[in-house]
């Protein structure tokens, strides 16, 4: 079973001893292992190094339409004597390139890379791996045996890591569901064998499909279809309550929120000189949205991290403003125009209005992002973006990566992945509690403050500021988002752990008084962001000033969000908590 040229000539002049070792072991006891995986019949399989036709001719028993891929002429002919049967085609066909295999337009509810992919070179195996996710079926399952141990040289065997697969899943916008490891079944006490199986997801409404053709497919001759999509990513995930659902087929998003957002991304990238399309060769050269304006925010002193909402921005509120309307444009003439269904319709309508220039400072908050006008995206693509971002965003990027170094190489230049993997990382606000901590303290010199969590009165030597929905499952440092807490729940029984919904509605009192405390009466400054913060990260709070209790349904359907995409481990309150 072998797919690489160089160890075809092994594979011939061994042919009969080999085909006769694997028809010697039953292909339903060698995959057991993903008995429970496979897809129901009737449905498409492809056999990559089908070697003897064992396994071709076990799936097409059980029902399945089967591409049968072997680049051994011998192997294959004892196959077809050994196994004739019509629902098996026979391809010479080998990986990284499968050309002939794609050339057939077929795709696949089940590949079956059974002792190949150690043969595939380590250069070979990002591209490779391209290639069989391209040929899956949304839902699709890609079952991997592969081989540990020495072998002889001339098979050309090379070492596969077992965190190889989480890796190459993550870019390609899948996931490994399952990974077994068992002894040879020929008996080799110094061979074993991993198998990993990784699935395509599959949210039902065909969401998913159209966002991988789009990231690995359609043609680009920029960065900026990615840089939309990425944008999109990052407003689902984390800028929700900026969006607004007229009807149950679309959800709008400001414009230029999806503006800001844009150039946040591209700002760190052009200041490194990773190129965003062929001719752009310098920062900013040859770049719709990159006009003197946005050049000019550096010369203010305008970071990447300044660029979010709710900051407020006084010297730069011109060029930040018409930096906006540049990418706004940008955005809707280029990579919004071009994204179309295949009935000509595009994916993403965007209304276009003209933002007033600022006569003064300039306030990112919802009123002036809308002032840009608005973007339409299909509900389930939306859906999509929030459930499945964990998936959807790698691949992103490693399609943006791929295509920053194609352009590096034509331009004569050498791009490496570690110079620009910093700037590609979505940096949110950093781990900082200094202000509400400032805020506790001040309420501890005035009187007594609590932990929201048990109810105990803390002092300055336990006082800790935790992240309610922690940081590692969502990293958001927003007002509402901090909470006072006694450092022994926070330390030894909360960490990185969801508060239940019960534990939060027994808290709720304690909570609500503390953001009223805290921020409520704390002048027009602090509310204001405690506000808008609210109105952007959390869904369904609106756009004017929240009552708190809206504020806490929508801290929980939050919390609901982060345990069911993400499935973080939730905390029930403990021996500290329930010292009340």
């Amino acid at each position: 079973m072998i797919l690489l040229r160089r160890p075809v000539d092994w594979y011939n002049a061994n042919a009969e001893t080999v085909a006769e070792q694997y028809e010697s072991l039953n292909p339903s006891e060698l995959h057991a292992w993903m008995a429970d995986l496979m897809p129901e019949v009737p449905a498409n399989a492809l056999d990559l190094g089908a070697g003897s036709g064992r396994d071709a001719a076990w799936l097409a028993d059980k029902g399945f339409e089967v591409v049968a891929v072997e680049p051994s002429h011998k192997l294959r002919c004892i196959a077809q004597r050994i196994h004739p049967t019509s629902a098996v085609h026979w391809l010479s066909d080998g990986l990284p390139d499968l050309k002939q295999t794609i050339r057939t337009g077929a795709s696949f509810d089940l590949i079956l890379a059974s002792a190949v992919w150690m043969h595939v070179r380590p250069p070979d195996r990002q591209r490779a791996f391209r290639k069989l996710v391209n040929l899956l079926n949304p839902g699709g399952l890609i079952a991997f045996s592969v081989r540990a141990g020495p072998s002889a040289p001339e098979r050309h065997m090379y070492r596969v890591g077992e965190g190889e697969f989480e890796w190459l899943a993550r870019g390609h916008g899948a996931y490994v569901e399952r990974t077994r490891h068992e002894d040879d079944q020929m008996g080799r006490p110094d061979v074993r064998w991993m198998h990993p199986a990784v699935r395509l997801p599959d949210e039902g409404t065909g969401a998913l499909p159209l966002l991988r053709h789009i990231i690995l497919n359609d043609d680009k001759s920029a960065t900026y279809k990615l840089g939309l999509l990425r944008s999109l990513c990052r407003i689902a995930d984390g800028m929700a309550g900026l969006a607004v659902r007229p009807d149950d087929e679309q959800v709008i998003v400001p414009l230029g929120l999806v503006a800001l957002t844009w150039i946040r991304l591209y700002k760190p990238l052009l200041e490194i000189d990773c190129p965003q399309s062929p001719a752009n060769v310098r920062y900013g050269d040859r770049l719709a949205f990159a006009k003197a304006p946005f050049t000019r925010l550096r010369s203010h002193g305008v970071s990447s991290l300044d660029l979010r909402v709710g900051m407020r921005f006084d010297g730069a509120a011109v060029d930040l403003h018409y930096a906006l309307r540049d990418a706004a444009n940008t955005i809707r003439n280029m990579p919004a125009k071009h994204l179309r269904y295949q009935d000509g319709k595009p994916v993403f309508a965007v209304l276009r209005k003209t933002a007033v220039r600022p006569s003064g400072p300039v306030m990112v908050d919802s009123t002036y992002l809308w002032s840009f006008g608005e973007m339409s995206i299909p509900w389930r693509i939306w859906q999509a973006l929030q459930r499945y971002s964990v998936w959807v965003e790698p691949a992103i990027i490693e399609e943006w990566a791929r295509l920053m170094q194609n352009y590096a190489t034509r331009q004569g230049r050498v791009l490496h992945r570690e110079q620009f993997a910093p700037a590609m990382t979505w940096n949110d606000p950093t781990r900082d509690v200094s202000l509400p901590k400032g805020r506790a303290e001040v309420l501890l010199d005035g009187g007594r403050l609590h932990c929201v969590w048990s109810g105990r009165a803390l002092s300055t030597r336990n006082l800790d500021v935790d992240h309610c929905l922690p940081w590692s499952a969502w990293p958001c440092s927003d007002l509402w988002n901090l909470m006072p807490a006694h450092r022994n729940v926070n330390q030894k029984e909360k960490r990185a752990q969801l508060p239940s919904a019960s534990l939060m509605r027994s808290c709720q009192d304690r909570i609500m008084t503390w953001w009223e405390a805290a921020y409520g009466s704390e002048g027009e400054g602090l509310s204001r962001r405690f506000s808008i913060e609210v109105g952007s990260s959390l869904a369904g709070v609106g756009r004017s000033k929240p009552s708190l209790d809206t504020v806490f349904e929508a801290v929980l359907l939050q919390r609901a969000r982060l345990r069911q995409n993400q499935r973080v481990p939730e905390w029930p309150g403990g021996k500290y908590a329930r010292q009340q």
